[in-house]
């Protein structure tokens, strides 16, 4: 239910961090501003910032920093982590882990001008049953820059969609704990780390599509950017691109397809895409928190009675809808 906005909304999210934990935390005045807050967002525009999480601003540094230096190594470098049949389950399957070059993403068919480490939630062997074979595996880190696989794995710990999900729970008219238990308890994640090249010097005309328009596929994404290069950019209903702009010491965060369906389309999981004509080489690094992998999601019957409507999205099964996104969106 996208609108026309003009800007993506600031959402001070610390008084929710503050009273995540308490099971009446919607009693709180001040929480109840943050939730109103997070529903108008969700309903105008499916994207946020948020300010206020908690997580060091020395740390959301120190990672594009690294993440840089892992990029600017030579190729013969980085392919010592390329994806490949040993790092996941098999190459004819496409999902595997660690490194991926310029043009080995695909967005609807179209190759991106993006290189990446795509990281995963580690399973144990037969998980997720045979349609969760494709996602096993280890992650592969660098080891240049050293260390970066311990502050990537502490960063990732720290990621707070899980509260987040609360304050939206909330603002669906919930209890904050609907997407814990059978629909995210046992939560889903995926982290890419992404490199855009930047659009040559004496190269006059704009840079090849980084990220094509897509949606996400999860319940929230939380992407920390590089700052000072405008490049990600979301449509609105009429159609008109919106810049989001990095805003030092703040994630981005928009909806994914699963919480769309969860909300009746009450909440929005809008296009966006990245498009990077700075001369600068841009970072960016996306946490995806998704649902349990075997959830069937359908909308909630609290959202069916907002809306005031039956079923107005089809239901999924989460595994069965990320892998057969994922199956089309790489080549080697």
């Amino acid at each position: 239910m996208a609108t026309d906005f003009k800007s993506i909304p600031i959402i001070d999210i610390s008084p929710l961090l503050a009273k995540c934990d308490d099971p009446k935390m919607a009693e709180d005045p001040a929480v109840s501003q943050v939730v109103k807050q997070l529903h108008r967002a969700c309903t105008e525009a499916g994207f946020f910032y948020v300010k206020g999480h908690g997580i060091p601003d020395s740390l959301l540094k120190e990672v594009k920093e690294q993440s840089h230096k892992f990029f600017e190594l030579p190729y013969e470098e980085k392919i010592k982590i390329k994806m490949t049949a040993a790092a996941g389950y098999r190459i004819s399957s496409s999902y595997d882990r660690g490194y991926q070059r310029v043009r080995e993403n695909i967005t609807k068919g179209v190759p991106d001008m993006q290189e990446a480490i795509d990281c995963y939630r580690e399973l144990k062997p037969g998980a997720y049953g045979d349609l969760g074979k494709i996602l096993e595996g280890c992650n592969q880190w660098p080891l240049d820059p050293p260390k970066y696989k311990d502050m990537m794995e502490e960063y990732i710990n720290l990621c707070l969609s899980r509260n987040i999900m609360r304050g939206i729970a909330l603002a669906l008219g919930g209890s904050p704990y609907e997407f814990e238990g059978d629909r995210a308890g046992d939560a889903f994640w995926v982290t890419r780390i992404i490199g855009y090249p930047g659009k040559p010097s004496e190269n006059g005309q704009e840079n090849d599509i980084g990220c094509g328009a897509h949606t996400d596929y999860g319940l929230l994404t939380l992407l920390n950017q590089d700052d000072g290069i405008n490049a990600l950019e979301v449509r609105n209903l009429s159609g008109k691109w919106i810049s989001a702009p990095p805003i030092p010491g703040t994630f981005v965060c928009n909806i994914g397809d699963m919480l769309k369906i969860y909300s009746n389309g009450l909440y929005e999981s809008t296009l966006h895409r990245v498009i990077n004509n700075s001369d600068k080489y841009r970072v960016s690094v996306a946490y995806f928190y998704e649902t349990n992998f075997h959830t069937a999601v359908e909308p909630l019957d609290i959202c069916i009675q907002r809306t005031g409507a039956a079923k107005q999205v089809d239901r999924a099964v989460y595994g069965e809808h990320l892998v057969g996104k994922v199956l089309t969106n790489f080549v080697y």
